[in-house]
């Protein structure tokens, strides 16, 4: 696997399409925080969103979504939470792929993935994907033969630290628990539900959280290794249970 992070000049994917034209009028920044689900022709993903002033309440985003998903391009989207404390939204936002984009998707034959980190700002935008190299390397080819102006930050033969499960995880429980992390299920007071997390991880709440109990146990188990000697966690601590 191969990792890579690009920076486009921003104006250069809003001409294309890729970006809604005026999205930094109103807002600062855009960060990708995951990907749930990329086709060709559409993409589900979630965003942290930074807004130039005050933040609009739910109720008033619920009254103004028509002209919010018209303006934006947007198929739909949900506002998973609110921080006024730092201006963002936390939304989940379906996207219809643009032409060149979806182009680009087909180019890489479902190899390639967006990742950490991937931020937006009215000037730049910083673009991090990993996925097989030779699919890496279409892409950039296309790039070039199309005299795209891109320029490569940084590239390595393994996804980011950030996107590898810890060797006390799964691959889905590093997943769950970063996605549960970052909306704030285990902020103190907690700022989503098991409920509400588990319908955006498509799961049943007693399913999502047997494997964050799981992916918990193993962690603190390996901590506890670590500082006092403990014994290696049990399979019944720590196993290697299979989640669905």
């Amino acid at each position: 696997m191969q990792a890579v992070t690009l920076e486009f000049r921003t104006e250069d994917l809003a001409l294309l399409g890729v970006l809604p034209k005026g999205l930094f009028e109103k807002y600062e920044e855009v960060e990708l925080l995951e990907t749930l689900r990329l086709e060709q022709g559409w993409r589900l993903q979630l965003l942290r969103v930074r807004r130039r002033g005050p933040l609009k309440t739910a109720p008033e985003l619920e009254r103004e979504s028509r002209r919010i998903r018209s303006h934006y391009g947007l198929e739909s989207f949900e506002l998973v939470e609110r921080r006024p404390r730092t201006r963002d939204y936390i939304l989940l936002v379906r996207q219809r792929n643009p032409e060149w984009l979806r182009g680009l998707l087909s180019l890489a034959g479902g190899e390639i993935s967006p990742t950490a980190p991937f931020r937006l700002t009215p000037e730049k935008v910083v673009a991090s994907f990993h996925g097989e190299e030779r699919a890496l390397r279409r892409v950039l080819k296309r790039l070039d033969r199309e005299e795209f102006p891109y320029r490569i930050l940084r590239a390595s033969s393994h996804p980011y630290v950030a996107d590898r499960a810890p060797a006390s995880l799964t691959p889905l429980q590093a997943q769950l628990l970063g996605r549960a992390w970052v909306l704030g299920y285990y902020a103190v007071p907690r700022r989503i539900t098991l409920t509400r997390l588990a319908r955006q991880s498509g799961r049943s709440a007693p399913a999502l959280g047997k494997i964050l109990r799981r992916a918990e146990g193993r962690l603190v188990a390996r901590w506890l290794t670590a500082e006092g000697g403990m014994a290696e966690p049990s399979s019944e601590a720590g196993g290697a249970a299979e989640e669905s």
